[in-house]
């Protein structure tokens, strides 16, 4: 019977110098298998397996971590119907992406129980296996790592800490996103807001960790910034009031000379506790601020007091412009009415 051929000469070796050993049924067809010839591949003692429906691995023994991924991603990819070969709208996401992004505290991929891959709400796909599916009404835009299509690092973040109970392990990996300069603290605490995370008491343990750790490692990147360009050397993180008035704000950097202030926007407080976290991780995803706060700048402008922001992520990526632009605003001191006398304390 003709089910029971052998494969025909030509696409055996296609396959077997093939350098991607994973193929959707579609890629098989392709070749000239047909699927009743694939199945017969993969009866037990066969040369084949079928990691996924409608997914084969083209070798007997246990898939590798990287074969695994291609399994996930091929099998989210698949459409009824559909006769092209490919990922489709899928991406890689969650602890898998984390690791091929090369996270240290991520763990490696031949040691994830599950493949977390992220599809359009619309999709009418199950998890199955490993691969788990996670879906979203916004796909955001992959990035392609390895060939492969991964979701942004704060996008992943956020699907791998869903998946987490251990405090200490989403804190470790926030902290690394974050020190390791693979994305902003607010860029993060958006996706979490988005997947409605943030009222979890572990995730905010987590993010007040991510909060306190982009904090640090901007004021680290504005030290060098002034000692590396050469400018003035400020007053550190400092306090401003009107004598025997109201407190103006804190600020990361002044010189008082020139009454120029420079605050870093991170999204994160100073003196931080659980709620004051919350309510400041909410207004960083919101990309909004209290109105005390932006009520306090626009007091010391009012004063005469130039106040430049600065963002982290613009520190680590163009420093010598940030240093530009304060020096612009210490040399315009000099073209500026006075400003009018405050108190300078320390924090």
């Amino acid at each position: 019977m003709t089910q029971n051929n052998p494969l025909s000469s030509r696409p055996f070796r296609l396959l077997a110098h093939a350098r991607q050993r994973v193929l959707s049924a579609e890629e098989l067809k392709a070749h000239g298998v047909s699927p009743a010839r694939a199945a017969a591949r993969c009866r037990d003692g066969g040369p084949w397996q079928q990691s996924l429906p409608g997914v084969y691995v083209l070798h007997p023994g246990p898939p590798t971590g990287e074969e695994r991924l291609r399994s996930a991603l091929l099998y989210a990819g698949r459409r009824r119907g559909a006769t092209e070969a490919g990922y489709g709208e899928g991406m890689v996401t969650g602890l898998a992406a984390l690791a091929l992004y090369g996270f240290s505290v991520a763990p490696p991929l031949g040691s994830l129980d599950r493949i977390d891959v992220l599809v359009p709400r619309s999709r009418r796909l199950r998890s199955a296996r490993y691969a788990h599916v996670v879906r979203t009404a916004e796909l955001p835009s992959p990035v392609q790592l390895a060939g492969l299509p991964v979701a942004p690092v704060a996008r992943a973040l956020a699907d791998a800490v869903a998946g987490l109970r251990d405090v200490s392990a989403a804190r470790r990996l926030l902290t690394e996103a974050v020190r390791g300069g693979y994305c902003e603290p607010a860029a993060v605490v958006r996706e979490l807001s988005r997947a409605k995370l943030l009222g979890r008491l572990h995730v905010v343990h987590a993010v007040d960790s991510l909060l306190a750790e982009g904090r640090a490692s901007a004021e680290c990147r504005l030290y060098e910034m002034v000692r590396t360009y050469d400018l003035p050397e400020p007053l550190w993180n400092v306090d401003l009031r009107l004598p025997g008035g109201p407190h103006l704000g804190g600020v990361d950097a002044y010189w008082p000379n020139e009454a120029v202030a420079v605050e870093l926007d991170t999204g994160a407080p100073r003196h931080s506790a659980l709620d004051d976290d919350r309510r400041q991780a909410e207004r960083a995803a919101e990309g909004t601020e209290g109105s005390a706060y932006a009520a306090e700048r626009e007091h010391l402008e009012r004063l005469g007091v130039t106040v430049v922001r600065l963002a982290p992520k613009k520190l680590r990526e163009a420093q010598a412009q940030q240093a530009t632009v304060v020096r612009t605003a210490l040399m315009a001191a000099a073209d500026r009415d006075p400003a009018a006398y405050v108190v300078i304390l320390p924090r």
